[in-house]
């Protein structure tokens, strides 16, 4: 993510710590509280609530920053998610959905925010408003630690994401036999910081 002018620096901060002042201590709390401080700055790639249904982001605000008004982010519109990439959005909703800790309902709104992201265009890190790739793989592990196992080569999030919804269709894309023999090797895996 580019370096914000100072100014959208300092309300990304005063919005960021205004959340985490209600957190409630849950292991999503600090993730979200990114994400939803550089939506509202303008910042990201999420679509408005996050991706979520209005109701659901409410229902997140609700629980992991009670008294903040979900209304933070009503001064932007933002882009709407493409109907005509519902499957594609479902389909990782559902990967992630089925891959999840188990431990809290905040999984299942972290697979659709996570979803949401991968419909954008930049570095799955980047798109969702986290502060750093570092930022996603601890989600990765908290959320869904089955598939941040199987991400054995630190593969760039989007990518990997992809790559196992076509190892479940049985679509293999990768041109060699292994990774480290493809010529996208560098393009996979590797610092995005």
């Amino acid at each position: 993510m580019a370096t914000p002018c100072p100014e959208r620096t300092r309300e990304i901060q005063r919005i960021f710590v205004r959340l985490m002042t209600r957190a409630i201590g849950a292991g999503n709390d600090h993730a979200f509280a990114c994400m939803i401080a550089s939506r509202a700055s303008g910042l990201g790639a999420l679509p408005p609530w996050l991706g979520l249904a209005p109701e659901a982001f409410n229902a997140l605000m609700g629980y992991h920053f009670p008294g903040v008004s979900p209304e933070v982010l009503s001064s932007l519109d933002g882009v709407a998610p493409n109907p005509v990439r519902e499957d594609e959005r479902a389909e990782l909703v559902a990967l992630l959905g089925g891959q999840r800790a188990g431990h809290t309902h905040s999984e299942l709104w972290m697979a659709e925010v996570v979803a949401a992201g991968c419909m954008a265009a930049d570095h799955l890190w980047q798109d969702l408003g986290l502060w750093n790739r570092r930022a996603l793989s601890a989600l990765m592990r908290r959320n869904f630690p089955r598939l941040a196992a199987a991400n054995t080569g630190d593969m760039k999030w989007k990518r990997f994401l992809y790559k196992q919804l076509c190892e479940r269709e049985g679509v293999y894309l990768c041109r060699a036999p292994s990774c480290e023999e493809c010529a996208d090797y560098h393009v996979c895996f590797g610092p995005e910081d």
